[in-house]
């Protein structure tokens, strides 16, 4: 296609910097920023002012305050292999606290009075996570809850004695909130449940009598339900047709109402008391609310909002003065005010589904090519937020003369539980079918040239793409993956031993599914597959390992199709450093040039 006039330029689009709130004090926040190119930890007065860095690891971090900026919990891993060390952070010295590099060691929770730790470990036998606690200054390690399975520590009562512990069940899309007693152990199931059902996080009240949590058990979105202690029994505080997600604040004065609304945010700040709404927390524009953190006295509350032409700071809104502050500032090297925003559109699916779709068009008469975004998860959900591994490519795309497509297919969060399960185990490649849709109804807008429409995803959205490249090869004219799954039979052989337990309720399991396994698999139709690929790939996956992209790469390269390979010995899944990020995505962008032509 050759150079376009008024091109936005694609290494100053991904090093646009951002920042997320981690942690706040009553005076001060602890944010996440990428200003060095990964993620470090950071402190800002909550009242605004001057970023001091505080951590420079070569990789992401992320942290919890202990004692105001003095010290801080620190989490990482090593060059994305997840296998994530505990450290505490004193003046800008790393000491170990829990580490050791051959386990993992994740989701850090602190009680309010930062005396206590839990967390969960896999090093009973690396597939079993069990919840530990300790105190945070001695050496009195024990384990609290570990019936087996995948368990997560979300939340200490506000006097430290009990925990309630998240307990994934065997079923896709369902869990369970347990409540432990810190000094015996003994554990008490809240969630009893028939149907799937999932739980979020506790928002606790002050007085300890109970919480809220968001959850879908009985509906199909997310409402906010309250657990009665004294009844055992649960009520339903807050309900929408959106889902909805819950947080407070320690004093106990606030509760924050998130609610999805076909991916855009919308907070309501609630009287815990009433449950009286205060009124809708005001927003920089129309976007995505990421990590809302409140100051445990309840004064302020910070978060991150982004969208697709804002590429996200830290925000805190004065609950008390009713006045909205940016937190940070980062510098944009782009005129944010060329960015453009998508049309939200649905489409109707191959059985009558409808199916919801971003679309970017460029400016001009077209026809023009089109890039289709297929995100990962594959529970989860394009948002409008300002994505690193999709928004700065998305941007560069269409100021190129490029259309960009980001579809949720059915399978998708954000829709209801009813939609989320319409691609569970073996209706697996009904999603895929939902692409041929897309591509159909692509088809029928006049500026937009189907013919030249193009394939790109990261994780499952790697899986999609190759899949539709093998199952509708006359639709599509190239594909862009990273770290996707080829063969779903060696994907669960080879990855993580904790993920294969985590994967199988989604995918089915190799025991009693293989053979659709199989079938479902890019690798068994690679003859069909006639488009050229290129392929990233980080060499410390953990989840899809490397050998689900050598594989494809290697039977390809033997046909003579187009395969080009990029691995990163220094990521695993996620592309955390932006040098890396750089070389990926102007490499793919060369690429569609000239594939293209």
């Amino acid at each position: 296609m050759g150079a376009v006039a008024g091109v936005v330029d694609l290494r100053a689009l991904l090093e646009l910097r951002t920042a997320v709130p981690a942690d706040s004090s009553d005076d001060t926040l602890l944010v996440r920023c990428d200003l060095p190119g990964t993620m470090q930890l950071y402190t800002v007065p909550l009242a605004g002012g001057e970023l001091v860095q505080i951590t420079d690891a070569p990789d992401p971090v992320d942290g919890q305050l202990i004692d105001g900026a003095h010290l801080i919990l620190l989490e990482r891993d090593h060059e994305g292999n997840e296998h994530t060390q505990l450290w505490l952070v004193a003046e800008a010295e790393e000491q170990p606290l829990v580490v050791e590099p051959e386990f993992v060691h994740r989701d850090a929770c602190l009680s309010r009075d930062r005396a206590l730790l839990a967390y969960t470990t896999n090093r009973e036998n690396g597939v079993d996570w069990a919840v530990v606690v300790r105190t945070l200054r001695g050496d009195d390690e024990r384990e609290l809850f570990a019936p087996g399975g995948w368990n997560t520590p979300v939340g200490f009562s506000p006097d430290g004695s009990k925990l309630v512990v998240q307990h994934d069940s065997a079923r896709a899309g369902d869990n369970d909130l347990y409540l432990v007693d810190v000094a015996t152990g003994d554990a008490e199931h809240v969630t009893p449940h028939d149907d799937d059902a999932w739980f979020d996080e506790p928002v606790w009240l002050v007085n300890g009598s109970g919480f809220y949590a968001a959850t879908n058990e009985g509906r199909d979105t997310k409402a906010i339900k309250r657990y009665h202690f004294e009844s055992r029994r649960w009520s339903v505080a807050v309900e929408s047709d959106w889902d909805l997600e819950c947080h407070g604040d320690d004093a106990g004065r606030w509760l924050l109402v998130h609610a999805n609304e076909d991916g855009y945010s919308r907070l309501e700040l609630r009287d815990t008391r009433t449950l009286d709404i205060v009124e809708d927390v005001p927003l920089p524009g129309r976007g995505v609310v990421e990590e809302p953190v409140f100051a445990p006295n309840g004064s302020a509350l910070a978060f991150k909002f982004s969208s697709p032409v804002d590429p996200g700071d830290v925000w805190t809104y004065d609950v008390d003065e009713r006045e909205l502050r940016r937190a940070t500032e980062l510098p944009r090297a782009v005129d944010l005010g060329v960015l453009r925003e998508p049309e939200l559109h649905r489409f109707e699916s191959f059985d009558g589904e409808s199916i919801p779709v971003f679309l970017w068009e460029p400016e001009g008469d077209g026809p023009f090519p089109v890039v289709v975004t297929v995100h990962g998860g594959p529970e989860s959900q394009y948002r409008p937020a300002f994505l690193p591994s999709f928004t700065p490519l998305t941007q560069h795309l269409v100021s190129r003369g490029y259309a960009v497509a980001a579809p949720n297919v059915r399978g998708s969060t954000g829709y209801g539980k009813r939609y989320e399960h319409l691609d569970d185990v073996r209706l697996r490649l009904d999603s895929v079918r939902d692409l041929s849709s897309l591509h159909d109804w692509l088809g029928t807008r006049p500026r937009i040239d189907a013919a030249r429409a193009v394939l790109y995803g990261r994780s499952y959205g790697g899986y999609m793409v190759l899949a539709g490249l093998a199952f509708q090869p006359e639709r599509w004219a190239a594909g862009i993956e990273c770290v996707g799954i080829s063969n779903f039979v060696t994907f669960l052989e080879n990855t993580a031993p904790w993920r294969r337990a985590v994967r199988e309720p989604e995918y089915g399991t190799l025991e009693r599914d293989r053979e659709f396994l199989i079938e479902a698999s890019p690798i068994t139709h690679v003859d069909r597959i006639r488009a050229p690929l290129f392929i990233q790939h980080g060499a410390n996956d953990p989840r899809v390992p490397l050998e689900e992209t050598e594989q494809i790469h290697r039977v390809l390269t033997e046909k003579g199709i187009r395969c080009e390979l990029l691995v990163h010995q220094d990521e695993g899944h996620a592309i955390g450093k932006l040098e890396n990020r750089v070389e990926t995505f102007e490499r793919a962008v060369a690429f569609l040039e000239e594939v293209l032509r």
